[in-house]
């Protein structure tokens, strides 16, 4: 009895499991889309190759901006060191804490 029991347990999960199986086709040819159009494989070409001549091959924001300063780096330094002593900007671990709170 035990041997029968442990068969049908196995086939029921077979029998299940062949259900998943059968779902869909592997090629996924329920995605698939139909195209009518009016245009020419010349005129399809044309406009590919078009694209291509205007496109630039190096990605988007790799290019880096670079400034020339023309400020004195001692006159920049006292303006961070007056702007931290009068509270107009942070500085260190004090960071967005205020004064006796």
């Amino acid at each position: 009895m035990n041997n029968t029991a442990r068969f049908l347990s196995i086939a029921a999960v077979a029998a299940f499991a062949s259900f998943g199986a059968q779902a869909d086709e592997a090629d996924a040819s329920q995605f698939a889309t139909k195209f009518e159009t009016n245009r020419t494989r010349a005129e399809v070409a044309a406009e590919a190759a078009t694209v291509a001549q205007t496109r630039s091959i190096e990605p988007a924001g790799s290019r880096v901006v670079t400034y020339k300063s023309t400020a004195d780096r001692a006159a920049v330094r006292a303006q961070a060191a007056e702007a931290v002593r009068t509270g107009q900007i942070s500085s260190g671990e004090r960071a967005g804490y205020t004064r006796g709170g």
